[in-house]
């Protein structure tokens, strides 16, 4: 079938992405569904900056690929051996595929799911195989998934069935900002009831960590970052205390307000200069988690005195190592219990054909959850 797909065919285009036009709206040839596959219409795709890293080069992938990867859609078709969806149902994709066979699926950790990384890297479908076609020149998948695009094939265990009555424009956010920040706070962090946290960097998945230490019943959470109109919405969100990342006394003001550091330092923004911070805003015997996603060749000069002799621990989090299949459905219930007000996340509404707008948003800080509608 003919679809319409935002393509990037070369990466490291300068900004504003409006008029350098990275990513262009291409008609792509899309084959039907294979075995353990599913035809998925698409509802509605987040902008993250896991894409924009892609389009600027700090995560490298293959070329020509069809971007994006935070979204829901509708089943239309069902590959051979996909017996529990339907047309019509409701699905929030996730952006990588877990086997279930490989040692980290095994052991419940379908985010590491080593066939998943694999085909992500190699730009495929879970299978291997590529369904996306311009002429007769193959185009890569973005970790399994294109969701900047009418339509899209996708393994079977890239979806998630949702039962529950929600806005498929909202929905899109829980496959990758909801997952990755709340996750990050529950799962990774394991953020106890009257415990203290800090959240560096509040895109939409830091944002989502907040909220998620929030309802994990932390009694302090303070919010960082160097922009003061997302430190304002943090606040209305319910962070106990915000800080502008500028300050230089700024690891100092949160260590005076929890007497010693934080609990829980959770790094969002993606960079050295706050994972260092993240670190030095942590209590001995504290833990400093990283969902961030900076260019593979930055580096981070841990101390390791401190490590040892206060008892720290450093954690990485992948998709807020969560087993999306279990965490979806939970994060969902507590939205629509109002524990995690993720509507007051949401940004612009774009058409597909503004998407290049959307990312100069992105990248400049100006939008909390831009989310293109389809």
């Amino acid at each position: 079938m003919k679809i319409q797909a935002a393509v990037l065919r070369q990466v490291g285009a300068e900004a504003p992405f409006d008029q350098s036009k990275p990513l262009r709206i291409e008609e792509l040839d899309l084959d039907p569904p294979g075995p353990g596959e599913v035809l998925i219409k698409l509802r509605a795709a987040g902008l993250c900056h896991s894409d924009l890293s892609v389009l600027n080069g700090d995560r490298p992938r293959p070329v020509p690929m069809a971007l994006g990867h935070e979204a829901s859609g509708e089943v239309v078709e069902a590959g051979a051996g996909v017996h529990d969806l339907k047309p019509g149902d409701l699905v929030v994709l996730v952006f990588v595929p877990s086997c279930g066979h490989c040692l980290p699926c095994m052991e419940g950790r379908p985010a590491l799911c080593e066939p998943g990384a694999a085909a992500n890297t190699e730009g495929t479908l879970l299978s291997g195989a590529r369904r996306l076609h311009s002429g007769v020149h193959h185009v890569h998948h973005h970790v399994g998934v294109s969701a900047f695009a009418t339509h899209a094939v996708v393994s079977r265990r890239s979806c998630v069935k949702i039962e529950a009555d929600i806005d498929p424009v909202e929905a899109a956010l829980f496959g990758c900002a909801v997952l990755t920040g709340v996750g990050a706070a529950i799962n990774t962090a394991q953020i106890q009831a009257g415990t203290s946290a800090a959240v560096l960097g509040l895109g939409g998945v830091g944002l989502c960590a907040m909220l998620g230490a929030i309802a994990s019943g932390a009694r302090q959470v303070i919010a960082v970052d160097i922009n003061d109109s997302k430190l304002e919405v943090a606040r209305s969100l319910g962070a106990t205390a915000v800080i502008n990342a500028r300050d230089p006394d700024a690891v100092a003001k949160v260590k005076e307000l929890t007497k010693g550091g934080v609990d829980h330092a959770l790094e969002m923004a993606g960079s050295v200069q706050a994972m260092e911070m993240a670190y030095r805003m942590t209590r001995r015997g504290g833990t400093t988690v990283t969902a961030g996603l900076p260019n593979p060749a930055s580096t981070w000069a841990l101390q390791q005195v401190s490590l040892v002799a206060e008892e720290r621990t450093v954690k990485g989090s992948y998709i807020g190592s969560c087993v999306p299949a279990r965490d979806i459905p939970r994060y969902i219930g507590l939205y629509q219990a109002g524990k995690l007000p993720i509507d007051a996340l949401m940004g612009e509404r774009l058409a597909l054909a503004d998407i290049n707008r959307g990312f100069d948003r992105l990248a400049a800080g100006q939008s909390l959850r831009d989310v293109v509608v389809l």
